[in-house]
């Protein structure tokens, strides 16, 4: 039995000299709409020693019109007492959670997941395959993703599929408390909300972590925080883990970081860099949650604007190919000469950063890199310049080099800020450097069925395996798998394959049921 560590304050363990600027910049109100005079605010001692921190009065348009980032609205609920200083209990009496409101917010939550449902055949259809089966039974599974509406889809498929799950949030500002309240209300143990402080976020993941008669023996990773927590606090736990599936760029680095130093004493599911995850979550849906986070959040006109995009990896490829679509000017910034060249062919100036950065209207960073915009650059932007972020993790973006006595900063809606210069110029920082499309929008659930059905069938793979198929190392997804997981989602095109004839597949040196390309293809 392990013992209850509720109440504990949880910090940072400090993963491999962990990035003090990250931790810096999670530290911020709790409720980022709510805007208050600082004295009544807890921010961190950063802000509170070295910026300015004004806030403008909200007119009721501001906050209710959909242009006004209505999505990131919906997650608040105007209650300024803290989650973790609330009694709640569920239907069913169960207060094994910790969210905004599950009473106000439960009902609504659960339309959000019904809806995200419709949208999703890849990882309806493995749920309802699978659920006679029962392939992750005895499966205790702690989560630590973005905490949405699809993700909750993904959640209780695998509660179908027979597993026991806790989860808890990969970033403190894409909860949507609803969502989260319903997942409370059908019995999930869920420890999560919209505005956490860092010391939340970290509370949060521990309570999944550890909890009395439940010890977790799969993990499931969006920018390998939980693994990192119970790696450092928990070794003896983390040595019975049977697996990890991650998803996140930032996430797999740190694993290849472990198995390199000879510390991942487990196996682990790179399904990052699956085919499916790449280019559907990766290039489509980065494609078209770029324009609705920047037109939501700042009511922004494309044509004719001059925009760099940091990075051409599949992000920065769908983000640069949406915008060039909607009349904007595109460059981008690069550092792998292949990555340099297909940007060239497909039509697009490279560039250094600063060559650009004192004439563009808008920047995006899709690097995984830290420390790629700093305030030498937002020194030289233009007024008006709007600032965002589409990589996981929030070192891209130098927020930290924003909190000086000079500047001011100035809330404008939710998960905006004006930071304004002593001579009146100002920029645009959206989701404080965080990830926009999940903090300022939504992203298409159809693509997040694709990344779900992945991390389901990853999943399944690595609890059923037997012993001695796995070492402890990195993998990536077999390619089997990832044909299966693009194979659910076809009948919703009314898409038909063609098959091979004995003889074609002979010629080929191929199963006729696949897989139908070597691990080293590049799609």
């Amino acid at each position: 039995m392990m013992n209850n560590l509720a109440d504990t304050v949880v910090v940072d363990p400090g993963f491999g000299g962990g990035d003090k600027q990250q931790q810096a910049a999670a530290t911020q109100p709790q409720d980022p709409s709510v805007v208050v005079p600082p004295p009544a605010t807890k921010q961190s001692s950063a802000l509170k020693k070295t910026s300015r921190y004004r806030s403008r009065s909200l007119s009721a348009s501001s906050t209710d019109s959909f242009s006004s980032a209505s999505y990131t609205g919906s997650s608040e609920d105007g209650d300024d007492v803290p989650p973790r200083e609330k009694v709640q209990k569920n239907s069913k009496g169960s207060s094994d959670f910790c969210v905004r409101n599950i009473a106000a917010q439960h009902a609504f939550g659960r339309r959000e997941i019904e809806i995200a449902e419709q949208e999703m055949p890849g990882i309806m259809a493995l749920r309802k395959r699978a659920a006679e089966d029962k392939p992750l039974k005895d499966a205790k599974i702690v989560g630590c993703t973005h905490i949405n509406a699809q993700t909750a889809v993904l959640i209780e498929t695998l509660s179908e599929l027979g597993a026991s799950v806790r989860w808890a949030a990969c970033n403190i500002y894409s909860t949507q408390n609803e969502v989260a309240a319903a997942l409370a209300e059908s019995g999930i143990p869920i420890f999560a909300w919209r505005g956490e402080t860092e010391e939340d976020f970290w509370w949060c993941i521990d309570r999944c972590v550890n909890a009395e008669n439940w010890q977790p023996n799969m993990i499931l990773d969006d920018g390998g925080d939980a693994t990192h927590l119970m790696l450092k606090k928990y070794p003896t736990m983390f040595k019975l883990v049977k697996g990890i599936v991650e998803e996140s760029v930032t996430g797999v680095h740190r694993l290849y970081q472990l198995s390199k130093a000879g510390k991942l004493t487990v196996p682990a599911m790179n399904v990052n860099d699956s085919v499916t995850k790449t280019k559907f979550d990766n290039l489509y849906s980065c494609k078209e949650s770029i324009l609705d986070s920047l037109k939501r959040s700042t009511d922004v006109m494309f044509g004719g604007k001059q925009v760099v995009v940091c990075g051409y990896g599949d992000v920065g490829k769908g983000c640069a190919q949406a915008l060039k679509g909607q009349g904007c000017i595109v460059y981008i910034t690069e550092i792998d000469p292949i990555c340099a060249l297909q940007a060239s062919m497909d039509g697009f100036r490279v560039v250094k950063l600063n060559e650009v950065i004192r004439n563009v209207d808008i920047v995006v960073t899709a690097t995984g890199n830290k420390n790629v915009v700093v305030r030498e650059h937002m020194d030289k932007m233009k007024s008006g310049c709007i600032i965002c972020n589409m990589g996981h993790s929030n070192t891209e973006i130098d927020v930290n080099g924003l909190r000086t006595p000079d500047l001011t900063w100035e809330k404008v809606r939710s998960q905006v800020d004006h930071i304004i210069w002593p001579e009146g110029k100002y920029i645009i920082l959206l989701a404080e450097g965080r990830l926009v499309n999940l903090s300022c929008s939504s992203i298409p659930s159809f693509a997040v069925s694709i990344t779900s059905a992945t991390q389901a069938l990853a999943l399944i793979e690595l609890f059923n395996a037997p012993p001695g198929r796995y070492k402890s190392d990195v993998y990536l997804l077999p390619k089997k798998m990832d044909e299966y997981v693009a194979s659910l989602h076809l009948p919703t095109f009314d898409a038909h394959l063609t098959e091979l004839s004995d003889e074609q597949a002979k010629y080929m040196g191929l199963n006729k049921a696949g897989p139908f390309k070597p691990n080293y293809y590049r799609y």
